[in-house]
């Protein structure tokens, strides 16, 4: 299969698959912890990577594989690199590509567990990180030094669907010999592919919208083999591993992708502009919006918004509270890219563990609420949430 000649609703249907001796049509899953060698010569030249071939599942599975390939053909990448779940491939990125001393620039608009990550853990190992705004790229510029070696970025951002300009940042990283790894969890290859616009890295949350029913977790690292290489190095090593069955729903998922960001976008764009018309509602995130400050460059930047959408109601914490407390049919959960529509606060969930003074200059107010807009009639959505509005 030339992947290269084919639109991505077929490769995230065809691509990557490879049938067993047995003819299946789908996608088979492999589920064992090792495999056998025809030889004492064949397992020794499989070890030191002479001959192609499984190993141990720690690092090698056929299902995992077919996986790979899938996301490495949506996304433009020369390989893909499966972990067990989104955090993981943060982790697995870092650990591959820097060492202690090395200094990272992130953007101050990043997911809650990210913040902790580089906070609280990455910096043991010796690793300082500088946060800069999303969108500002004179601060991407000005706050890199002689080790800077990575900078990352989320875009659309969480909760606040903030953009960032892929080009411009990795045009910056380029001129001063640092990588760029974006994290596409928010918008999937369907509708951004950041490799294009000169990204290094990209990263998923398969757990999202690649699954697409809150099914699994799981992750990826993407890129060229050379940037990688110490990302497979540690997922070998450390195994921080996907597991076959996790691969194999990731697999179904895919296959149904374009036609569900599609779905999910026109549904967000809708709930935004009814939310917009609410009259308790102070503002409305959404990229697909005129009203969104980067609105202009989401349009260049990606496909379609997406399908997260945040407001700020009137009233803080206790008023936003009312509105998720007062849904009957939304799922009160931190998840999102799910066929049902999720709705949290995301300065006491997702944003809880970080600082009150880094949720303030990631703009998370205690008002603020975010959709992971599904799949149901928009309009039964919109009756969901106008019961805790309209309070």
């Amino acid at each position: 299969m030339h992947e290269e000649n084919y639109q991505p609703d077929t490769l995230g249907i065809r691509a990557g698959t490879v049938r067993s001796q047995f003819g299946e049509h789908s996608e088979a899953l492999f589920l064992t912890s090792s495999f056998v060698f025809e030889s004492a010569a064949q397992a020794a030249a499989r070890f030191i990577g002479e001959e192609p071939g499984n190993i141990y599942a720690r690092f090698t599975n056929p299902t995992v594989t077919m996986f790979e390939q899938r996301l490495a053909a949506l996304e433009g990448a020369e390989q893909c690199v499966a972990t067990a779940s989104g955090m993981a491939a943060i982790l697995a990125c870092v650990m591959g590509v820097l060492k202690a001393g090395d200094h990272v620039v992130a953007s101050v608009s990043l997911f809650g567990a990210t913040v902790n990550l580089f906070n609280n853990i990455i910096r043991k190992f010796g690793i300082e990180t500088t946060y800069v705004s999303a969108s500002n790229v004179a601060e991407w510029q000005a706050a890199v030094r002689p080790n800077t070696r990575l900078f990352f970025l989320e875009t659309p951002s969480n909760p606040l669907t903030e953009i960032s300009d892929i080009a411009a940042i990795a045009a910056v990283a380029k001129s001063r010999g640092v990588l760029l790894a974006v994290d596409n969890c928010f918008c999937t290859p369907i509708l951004q592919r950041p490799l294009e616009l000169g990204a290094d890295i990209v990263i998923h949350s398969a757990t999202k919208y690649l699954d697409g029913q809150g099914r699994v977790l799981g992750g990826a690292v993407l890129g060229n083999k050379k940037t990688l290489e110490g990302v497979y190095g540690f997922l070998r090593t450390a195994g921080p591993t996907m597991s076959a069955f996790n691969a194999w729903i990731f697999l179904k998922g895919m296959e149904t992708l374009k036609l569900r960001m599609d779905a999910h976008s026109a549904a967000a764009l809708q709930l935004a502009q009814w939310l917009e018309a609410q009259p308790n509602v102070v503002r409305v995130f959404y990229p697909g919006l005129p009203s969104h400050p980067q609105h202009e460059l989401a349009m260049r930047q990606q496909k379609t918004g997406g399908g997260i959408v945040a407001f700020e109601v009137k009233g803080g914490k206790e008023a936003a509270w009312r509105v998720i407390d007062n849904t009957k049919m939304l799922s009160i959960t931190a998840n999102l890219g799910d066929t049902r529509t999720t709705i949290c606060h995301s300065a006491s969930t997702t944003h809880a563990r970080i600082s009150a003074e880094a949720r303030a200059a990631a703009g998370i107010s205690d008002g603020l609420i975010r959709i992971g807009v599904g799949l149901e009639a928009v309009c039964d959505i919109q009756n969901d949430l106008a019961r805790g509005l309209n309070c």
